[in-house]
């Protein structure tokens, strides 16, 4: 069966047969009651998209077994990106090998299960040269029950590191960094320590990377772990006119295949070209690492969607490869605005901005104080400090930002800890002290009418007295998740709910403070916005992802 990219569906080939007897003029062969069926698919008709597979059924008399059911293509049409015309030829009479790169923080158990599931794969190790799996936290790895027996039956193709913390953009770095200074592998694996992969699935990105024209990264989807029919993306763009991110084609996040099926959505069915792959799994060519470096050293967010758009500048395309995907936690229990996260996440957007964004927009200094708008009217005035720090950091250049990497996280962690809103409740009696009951906030389908509200809402907190912004009563319980500007409209003091569930926190208004810190983030956005132009100069031409900027970053933490 074959669909085309508007989601037709239509025979290509049909095979009926007794396994007890040969059929006349059928591609097929008779062994103890077992036939083999194989076909060669024309590939024609895919310019905009569309899905193979194949559908069997027994008579109403009869049983069937399907078994060994294998796609293949020729081998003369791989491609193996190599320096001269010899090695070309030679590669293509034996496969490709990588390496994995999995970077972990206090997450052992998931890590070790995934290492377990790589071992017993002999397919798989039968084209691994090496996983770099580096332990960047205090739980290790190592101390898992059964490790011993996993390194012992992995041998040389693990190599086990510790490190300093240096985030999702050091530990995959370092896997990076140390595949190229082996110089064996056509390929890096970076691959999520909680993301639970199918083996095949990395075979099939590598299989298909070897079959491109030129050089590409090969990502997959994400599939929610808690809830596995419901696919989180399968391709996303970059948007430069805000430094931003959506969907690919505009398909919605979190498409649930259990409600509606491939077959039952046309629009799933065209080819989905992206810009970028979060890297739960992307399979990086080796020549591109050489020609563009490392990740960013940022620690966490956007580099991932930085190390794309950088690709793509220099010609190398990113494929959110159908049929590839890994099961990961899915984001409904994370919320960076109430996290330290919320400083990565900020600076590093724009970080992004100055490196692929060039030319400045007024657009960018909306989008900043857009950001810091819907924290403080939901309250969160430790996100807003965030967003100044960031914006501050940016303002002192790519040397400030590597030389600050390792001790990053404490400062803002610090940092943070000055405001209530950072605070879990001590006092789980003062859920029973709340005035009313909360009502979740409208959804305005009309963008206009949310508008006004924030309008409004922003005027009041302008303006308004701070008579009752102190109530130490909690007027409101709010659930995590309602927790957006609408359900504080009216509000002075909320009890609400941390993303995860676990803790509570006290959220007071402190209208004096909205003032000062917007009137902080408006200043910053213009001066980021004059300088734009100076900035982005300084940071492309520092060269922050190279590998000795790399080298010099794990040389100064390890010393340490």
């Amino acid at each position: 069966m074959r669909s085309t990219g508007r989601g037709l569906t239509y025979p290509v080939q049909k095979f009926e047969f007794d396994s007890h007897q040969q059929q006349p003029n059928q591609p097929a062969q008779v062994t103890q009651d077992t036939q083999i069926i194989s076909y060669e698919i024309p590939m024609t008709g895919l310019a905009d998209g569309g899905y193979f597979w194949f559908e069997a059924k027994a008579s109403d008399s009869s049983s069937l077994t399907v078994s060994n059911a294998e796609w293949s293509v020729p081998c003369a049409n791989k491609v193996q990106f190599s320096n001269t015309k010899h090695q070309e030829d030679s590669a293509k009479q034996s496969n490709s090998t990588f390496s994995i790169a999995i970077t972990t923080f206090n997450r052992p158990s998931y890590c070790h299960n995934q290492l377990k599931a790589i071992a017993e794969n002999k397919a798989l190790r039968a084209r691994l040269d090496t996983i770099y799996c580096t332990d960047q936290g205090t739980d290790l790895v190592k101390n898992q029950p059964g490790f011993n027996e996993t390194s012992a039956n992995l041998g040389s193709q693990l190599t086990y590191i510790q490190q300093a913390n240096l985030g999702g953009s050091g530990g995959f770095s370092r896997g990076m960094f140390e595949t190229l200074k082996a110089g064996k592998s056509s390929y890096t694996m970076l691959l999520d320590d909680d993301a639970i992969s199918e083996t095949e699935c990395i075979l099939r990105a590598l299989q298909f990377a070897d079959y491109t024209i030129k050089p590409a990264i090969i990502g997959g989807g994400m599939l929610h772990l808690d809830n596995r029919t419901v696919l989180y993306t399968q391709g996303e763009r970059f948007t430069r006119n805000n430094v931003w991110m959506k969907p690919s084609q505009n398909l919605d996040y979190n498409h649930d295949f259990a409600a509606i099926t491939l077959q039952d959505c046309p629009e799933r069915h065209q080819r989905i070209d992206t810009d970028y792959n979060g890297w739960w799994m992307s399979l990086i060519p080796t020549a591109i690492m050489k020609e563009i470096g490392l990740s960013l050293p940022v620690f966490i967010k956007f580099d991932d969607t930085e190390y794309s758009i950088r690709a793509l500048e220099h010609g190398y395309h990113t494929i959110c490869l159908p049929g590839v995907a890994v099961w990961h936690q899915a984001w409904h229990d994370k919320d960076p605005s109430r996290t330290w996260e919320e400083y990565f996440f900020q600076r590093n957007r724009w970080i992004c901005g100055l490196l692929h964004c060039t030319h400045p927009s007024l657009r960018f200094a909306v989008e900043m104080l857009r950001s810091d708008l819907a924290s403080g009217l939901k309250l969160a005035y430790s996100a807003m400090y965030l967003h100044h720090m960031g914006l501050q950091d940016i303002l002192r250049g790519p040397q400030y930002i590597v030389d600050s990497m390792p001790q990053k996280l404490g400062e803002v962690r610090k940092a943070r800890q000055a405001f209530s809103d950072t605070q879990p409740v001590s006092d789980k009696a003062l859920i029973n002290e709340v005035l009313r009951e909360h009502v979740s906030p409208f959804t305005a389908h009309d963008a206009k009418a949310l508008r006004k509200t924030q309008k409004h809402a922003t005027i009041k907190a302008l303006f308004a007295h701070e008579k009752h912004a102190k109530n130490p009563r909690p007027e409101v319980a709010i659930p995590a998740q309602d927790v957006s500007w609408p359900s504080f409209v009216g509000v002075n003091t909320a009890i609400v709910t941390a993303p995860d569930g676990t803790t509570l926190n006290l959220f007071q208004r402190n209208n004096k403070l909205f003032r000062k810190m917007l009137r902080a983030d408006a200043l910053l956005a213009l001066k980021m916005l004059r300088k734009w132009k100076k900035l982005s100069r300084e940071y492309r031409s520092y060269d922050m992802a190279s590998v000795e900027s790399w080298d010099k970053i794990f040389n100064s933490t390890n010393n340490k």
